[in-house]
């Protein structure tokens, strides 16, 4: 069971996202179920890599990416910078959590607990009164592991028909240096960012859709993987 840290400020968040359009929520969970969650993302062995190539998305398990040879991971990081420097792409691991209410309350994993908490009565109009956005019927989600050379390049979130009123971006990545990049960045009007978050642990980043962001690649000095739980507040009802 994931608990919400009973301190935050309700008001205060909800005046800074309608002033911004976006808010830092630290401290968003107690620690200890922050900690828990982390430590199952880190140890699992079930992510799958994702990235897009002009065919649209691929996905790559672990040990299909173990059997590629040197030429082959070449020819694929090419690849990928190559779409990188005119269109949208992206490369990360993920683990999704299933849209489907039945599906999740079936589940056993942790993520689909922190999905389902996200989506109960307290949680959701807590997040309905910091958005202004009464219609948010639940949270969708997935884990995220950024590795070095992994990024996300600019996009506003806005698909028709997915209904999605925000973002949110929690982190759970204890130990991080700004030089390291994997920095939440939103892009201004005038080609800067107009704002930049670090990932930090335990922080709940939430934003409105559209908005235009990307996720800064990770360098080769990163002495870790950054890890989060991103999704979407959508407003239809929840698939059975």
């Amino acid at each position: 069971m994931m608990r919400m840290n009973p301190t935050l400020d309700v008001s205060a968040l909800a005046k800074s996202f309608n002033e911004n359009g976006r808010v830092h929520i630290p401290e968003f969970l107690h620690a200890e179920d922050a900690k828990a969650l982390y430590e199952r993302l880190r140890y699992r062995t079930d992510w799958v890599q994702v990235l897009a190539t002009t065919n649209g998305a691929v996905e790559l398990d672990r040990p299909t990416r173990a059997q590629l040879d040197d030429e082959q991971v070449k020819a694929l990081n090419n690849a990928v910078y190559a779409q990188a420097r005119s269109g949208f792409q992206y490369r990360f691991e993920t683990v999704r959590v299933p849209d489907s209410a039945s599906e999740r309350a079936a589940g056993t994993d942790i993520i689909f607990s922190f999905a389902n908490f996200m989506s109960t009565d307290n949680v959701r109009d807590f997040l309905r009164t910091i958005t202004g956005s009464e219609e948010i019927e639940y949270a969708d989600a997935q884990a995220t592991a950024y590795a070095p050379g992994d990024f996300l390049t600019g996009h506003d979130d806005a698909v028709e028909g997915k209904f999605r009123r925000a973002a949110y971006v929690f982190g759970l990545t204890p130990v991080w240096r700004l030089e390291w990049g994997g920095l939440l960045l939103f892009h201004g009007s005038d080609g800067h960012v107009d704002c930049g978050w670090v990932p930090t642990f335990n922080t709940l980043n939430l934003f409105k859709v559209p908005q235009l962001h990307s996720v800064s690649e990770v360098t080769q000095a990163a002495a870790y993987r950054r890890y989060a739980i991103t999704g979407w507040l959508r407003a239809h009802e929840q698939p059975d």
